[in-house]
């Protein structure tokens, strides 16, 4: 195909706007068309456990898995149970601020 041909099949962006958009907005946008935003947030939370709550917290705990917004964890001990089931909303806010949006309602801690 010629360029001029090719030319022909571009979409021409509006005046001052190069139609390009930063590739986070363009992920965003695609991830809500197909309705799989908040899959994608709980994957996140799971696979970057250790991130998100701290190499301490990570070595006596498991994140099992997320059901309509709930975070079932397992925990090694009765003691860290009942620490984590203490800070359990810091912990919620600190998982959902760290994602960038409100992916967990609820722990449930085992």
């Amino acid at each position: 195909m010629s360029t001029e041909r090719a030319g022909r099949y571009r979409r021409s962006a509006p005046a001052g706007h190069s139609g390009a958009v930063p590739v986070k907005e363009a992920l965003r946008r695609l991830t809500g068309s197909l309705g799989i935003t908040r899959k994608l947030g709980e994957y996140e939370v799971i696979t970057s456990w250790e991130e998100l709550v701290g190499e301490q917290i990570a070595r006596v705990t498991k994140p099992e898995r997320i059901e309509r917004g709930i975070l079932v964890v397992s925990v090694s001990s009765a003691p860290w149970r009942t620490e984590l089931s203490m800070r359990r909303l810091e912990i919620i806010d600190h998982i959902n601020n760290a994602v960038g949006r409100k992916v967990i309602k609820e722990i449930r801690f085992r």
